[in-house]
């Protein structure tokens, strides 16, 4: 069907990546990815994933962490590949998605300063008018970040923090980390099955055990 890019930077969360990749895979969809030499340190630190020192998942190191299904419909760019197929305008993507995104690449993305493939297709993304979905992990924020934030948002990117939410009841971290990963997918329309949709409550608040507004 289409074709996402995937950056993956240095912040925590890359579970949530992993569960994104995945997703848009079995949606259909095939996937540009590439990691930064930060990104790739973390990987390595939070899911045991040799990324190499550059990102470039050597040998069966991408089948290995995705299985060969998913791997199949992945390509790898390494970040220095400022001329890879995706950094042009003229190729025509279906979006960007940067997960985890990092305070440092954020600054970059909003600066227009593209130090390596990642921050250029975010800011092809940007200036062509597609769809580009930053999702960073940090807290608690800056003033820095939050202008940057503001300013990527007035510039049409959607800010999507790794904020799980808690309605849906998780009884595991795979369903806090699928209630972000469905929301990313729901913002570049993209079908899928990785979370639970809200259906409103199966109980009065006081039987589920919430405080009315007069007992608080």
């Amino acid at each position: 069907m289409g074709r996402f890019f995937v950056g993956i930077t240095g912040a925590s969360g890359h579970a949530y990546a992993e569960a994104l990749v995945r997703g848009l895979v079995m949606g259909g969809h095939g996937v540009d990815l590439s990691i930064t030499r930060a990104g790739a340190l973390v990987i390595r630190h939070e899911l045991g994933v040799d990324a190499g020192e550059r990102g470039e998942l050597l040998g069966d190191a991408l089948e290995g962490w995705l299985g060969a299904e998913v791997a199949s419909e992945v390509e790898v760019f390494l970040p220095e590949e400022v001329g890879a197929p995706p950094s042009s305008g003229t190729a025509l993507g279906s979006g960007a998605i940067l997960c985890p995104c990092s305070m440092g690449t954020m600054a970059r993305v909003a600066a227009g300063f593209s130090s390596n493939l990642v921050e250029r297709v975010a800011d092809v993304a940007l200036k062509e008018g597609r769809r580009l979905v930053l999702v960073p992990r940090e807290t608690p924020l800056s003033q820095i970040h939050l202008e940057n934030m503001a300013k990527l948002a007035s510039m049409g990117a959607v800010i999507l923090p790794a904020m799980p939410g808690f309605y849906h009841r998780p009884e595991s971290i795979d369903e806090l980390v699928g209630h972000v990963v469905g929301k990313v997918l729901d913002r570049v329309g993209v079908e899928h099955a990785v979370s639970s949709r809200w259906s409103g409550l199966d109980e009065p608040p006081e039987e589920a055990g919430i405080e009315s507004p007069q007992e608080r």
